[in-house]
């Protein structure tokens, strides 16, 4: 992993290779350990990126069930799950216009829970500045770069 210019103007962005599907569950897990309630992780990324894979592998690790069910919220918008380390929401933005339509969903009460949000970009002004941004790209076959910034308290972790 590397360190690189920052995502934002203001915080460092770390790269993480992530060579086949086994290391970003390896990357998710980490990521799992680390969050809190309270945490979002804004997953960012082209589709077939690994974003729905990686909120997967993190509710497995989060819940302690390598079998757990994980579909994609593409179409419920969001998944709710209890695990170890408190109550996950998974949300795939994709499909929602805009700001206005996360109320519906429930975002202000989830925000006391930890929220794993895919295409982040459709959070507008809602998009929590103390956010772990993860923006997976896809490289050749499994193979994928990771780019993350925020939690400056506990990113080096990921290191």
């Amino acid at each position: 992993m590397g360190q690189i210019g920052g995502m934002s103007d203001s915080e460092p962005t770390l790269l993480r290779d992530l060579p086949d599907l086994a290391a970003t569950e390896t990357l998710a897990a980490e990521v799992a350990a680390l969050a809190r309630p309270g945490d979002v992780i804004l997953l960012d990324g082209h589709f077939g990126a690994g974003k729905t894979a990686f909120a997967r592998a993190f509710l497995r690790a989060a819940s302690g069930d390598p079998a757990l069910e994980v579909p994609s919220p593409s179409f419920t918008l969001v998944q709710t799950y209890d695990t170890r380390i408190g109550r996950v929401h998974h949300f795939d933005l994709w499909r929602v216009g805009g700001p206005a339509a996360l109320t519906e969903l429930g975002w202000d009460e989830a925000r006391a829970d930890i929220v794993l949000a895919e295409w982040p970009q459709r959070l507008g002004a809602l998009r929590p500045p103390e956010a772990l941004l993860l923006r997976l790209d896809l490289l050749e076959g499994e193979a994928r770069q990771a780019a993350f910034s925020g939690w400056p308290d506990r990113i080096g972790n990921l290191a």
